[in-house]
């Protein structure tokens, strides 16, 4: 806006141009009378000439004013409407020009920090901007510096040819804002006069230059408020929408749309940080033109030469740009500028000086972030980082909660379905088991037990996880013989809630559980040999997927397998993978039978009908030696689970105070041994088996062959040496 005392000055150089036509106006007048007074006296002609010329003259000079005044009365009015300085210099040198001949107009406005002129100038038809003059040695500097106007001959100005030129300082308020000057490629083209007219109208440019100046600081205050307020409400939104979001990927859409109405971008995402694997993973993610952006949801990215890697190592916003982007190794980032992707942000979060990840902002415009742009991210980043360990912290609380509540669950079952309260016996054959249990306990080596059924090997895996470091942890057990094949796979890794038909929710693996703890796979032999590979990547890179899900989990657990099988047969036979075994195989223990430690028998003959004894609320004192005599020379084939239930049963039946076992069911000698199945037997009954699930299909992907192993010739030669024809085979 003009201040009051420009507008006082405006209005009284108007007046005073005003006064001085009147003035020339009332002289004419006189003359003009005094010429008729005279021609009527008979005054001479050469006189009469004389004040014809003068009054001509007078009437050119009072014409010439006339037209200066209407000229410079426009040039007030259309540079009082002038709100920029380009179009304020183009009004000017555009009236300028018909009141002063002259080729070029320099309109130079002093910078008091760098003493310098930041100068428009036109010349030829032409405006050029930002043109920096000096001030020492310049017309220009000389009437900055004296406040007076400089005529100047053959000086140096801004373009060579110029011959003359005049300078008048721009003041506002006794203060030089800058100077206005007219070059001519004439000598001598300026008067006093000329410069006396320079100077009234550097007056008025000087108010109007003060005025734009005025009205870009006010536009500039009120972009710097509108800024300001713009911030103010997104950090309030994005405050709101921390302490009301747990979920990561609702916070970034909640604070997304306020987000791209301050800071422009495509796609917002929230990546967190791994430290010991430095990857990030993608966690949640804003796309506003879903077909143009590359980003994925929970994928994992190498963090190296990514801009989250600069913001997270210097805890500093990082800005970046299309030449940054394209310097880049990461292959990730190479990809998003493949699909357009031309600037970026990125701001590190940092909760209680630990780095969680980084929030980035994108853009497919080159350049689309500024310094300004990165601070307010970076404070966006700030209160974000405060849900996102929230978030973290509560899933983590969650997870363990449902791990406790598994746990729990599972250990309820176990004690519900416990067979033995401690390892009863001191026989050579046991305590031979025993020293290897405790050999073994103390590391973290694989242990494979092997033994008939009964003979207690669940017991000996417990003793080796209760004397081992993990004890404190949790022992999971699953029976692989138990479950159906279609569910045992779920059972070991785990599904997310719709992995298949019937999962309504996340379900934890016994992998999952066992974390830090012991996992005891029972009758690890009948697992499906479509699964193995999968169980034997998981043991051996000790980390798994849950079904339905693409993260990799990481897992330490010690796993013990037990199996009353003869796995170097299977093997050989290709019913269970050698490269298994040999994983499993790391510490064999085998646990002896019942019949070849008959002397435990009396031992585990009172353990038992003392626990059932109790449980069933019997007073049994004695057991008659007949009856110990009887249970020591039985050979029980059922091992140690056949004794403890063949007790259970005589508790029931006895009445008394002593035990009256049914003996009679026993047979005192021993069972007719069974004949041992020949090798060559075995290996023709497998083949057949193989020739009817193949419908006696031999080569192909499916055929017989490829699954045995064997190529064509060689299967067909085993038919042949034993003696396997097409009726063996169709015979189901």
């Amino acid at each position: 806006m003009i201040a009051n005392r420009e507008i006082c000055l405006l209005v009284g150089s108007v007046l005073l141009f005003e006064h001085e036509l009147e003035t020339m106006d009332q002289v004419l007048t006189l003359a003009l009378g005094r010429l008729r007074v005279t021609s009527g006296g008979h005054m001479s002609e050469p006189g009469v000439e004389r004040e014809k010329a003068l009054i001509d003259e007078f009437q050119h000079k009072l014409a010439r004013v006339r037209e200066h005044l209407r000229v410079l009365l426009d040039c007030t009015n259309a540079l009082s409407a002038q709100v920029d300085l380009h179009g304020l210099f183009t009004e000017m040198s555009k009236y300028l020009r018909q009141l002063l001949h002259h080729e070029m107009t320099v309109l130079a406005l002093y910078d008091p920090k760098s003493n310098l002129f930041q100068a428009f100038t036109t010349g030829k038809g032409t405006i050029f901007e930002s043109v920096t003059l000096p001030v020492e040695g310049t017309p220009e500097g000389m009437a900055l510096i004296s406040r007076k106007p400089v005529l100047r001959e053959c000086a140096d100005f801004i373009e060579e040819g110029l011959q003359s030129g005049c300078v008048a300082p721009l003041l506002v308020r006794e203060k030089v804002i800058g100077t206005l000057t007219v070059a001519s490629a004439r000598q001598s083209a300026f008067t006093e006069d000329d410069v006396d007219l320079l100077v009234q109208i550097a007056v008025h440019v000087a108010i109007a230059v003060e005025n734009v100046r005025n009205l870009q600081s006010a536009r500039v205050a009120q972009q710097q408020v509108a800024r300001e307020r713009d911030r103010s409400k997104l950090l309030l939104e994005v405050n709101n929408a921390v302490v009301s979001h747990l979920d990561l990927k609702e916070l970034v859409k909640s604070i997304s749309l306020s987000l791209r109405r301050v800071i422009p971008n495509d796609a917002a995402f929230l990546t967190l940080y791994d430290c010991e694997s430095d990857l990030m993973r993608v966690q949640a993610l804003d796309i506003q033109t879903s077909d143009t952006i590359p980003f994925e949801e929970e994928v994992l990215v190498p963090m190296s030469g990514t801009p989250e890697e600069r913001a997270i190592r210097s805890r500093q916003p990082a800005l970046v740009s299309h030449a940054d982007l394209a310097k880049s190794p990461s292959a990730w980032v190479r990809h998003a500028i493949e699909n357009g992707i031309r600037s970026g942000c990125a701001a590190p979060l940092i909760s209680r000086n630990r780095p969680l990840g980084a929030l980035s902002v994108v853009s497919l415009r080159d350049s689309a972030f500024n310094e300004n742009d990165a601070e307010l991210l970076g404070q966006i980043a700030g209160q974000v980082a405060i849900s996102v360990e929230n978030a973290l912290a509560f899933n983590q609380i969650a997870e363990l909660k449902d791990r406790l509540a598994e746990e729990k669950f599972y250990l309820e079952d176990e004690i519900r379905n416990e067979y033995f309260d401690e390892i009863i016996g001191d026989s050579a054959p046991l305590n031979a088991v025993l020293e290897q249990v405790q050999t073994v306990a103390a590391t973290d080596a694989t242990v494979l037990i092997l033994g008939e059924t009964g003979t207690g090997k669940e017991l000996i895996a417990r003793a080796i996880h209760n004397q081992s470091p993990r004890n404190t942890r949790t022992f999971v057990k699953l029976n692989c013989s138990a479950i159906p094949t279609g569910l045992l796979e779920s059972e070991l890794f785990g599904h997310e809630k719709g992995a298949f038909t019937g999962a309504i929710a996340q379900r934890i693996g016994r992998l999952e559980l066992a974390d830090k703890g012991t996992l005891f796979l029972d009758e690890i032999g009948d697992i499906p040999l479509e699964l193995q590979p999968k169980l034997l990547r998981s043991l051996q890179e000790s980390e798994f997927e849950r079904l339905g899900s693409s993260r990799t989990q990481k897992v330490n657990l010690r796993l013990i397998a037990a199996t009353n099988r003869d796995l170097p047969q299977m093997v050989a036979m290709r019913e269970f993978r050698s490269d298994l075994f040999y994983r499993l195989n790391v510490f064999p223990v085998t646990v002896p039978p019942l019949r070849q430690r008959p002397g435990d028998i009396p031992r585990l003959v009172r353990h038992f009908v003392g626990k059932y004894a109790l449980r069933m609320n019997r007073n049994i004192e004695t057991i008659p030696t007949a009856t110990m005599r009887s249970l020591e020379e039985w050979h029980w084939p059922g091992n140690v689970r056949e004794l403890e239930n063949f007790i259970e049963r005589a508790v029931i039946l006895t009445k008394g105070s002593a035990l009256n076992a049914p003996v009679a069911e026993l047979r005192t000698s021993s069972t007719v041994p069974i004949a041992p199945i020949k090798l060559i037997d075995s290996e023709r009954e497998h083949i057949l088996r193989v020739l009817r699930e193949t419908r006696g299909v031999l080569s192909g992907p499916s055929g017989a062959a490829d699954r045995l192993g064997l190529k064509r010739g060689t299967l067909q030669g085993k038919m042949k040496k034993l003696g396997i024809s097409r009726e063996d085979w169709l015979k189901s």
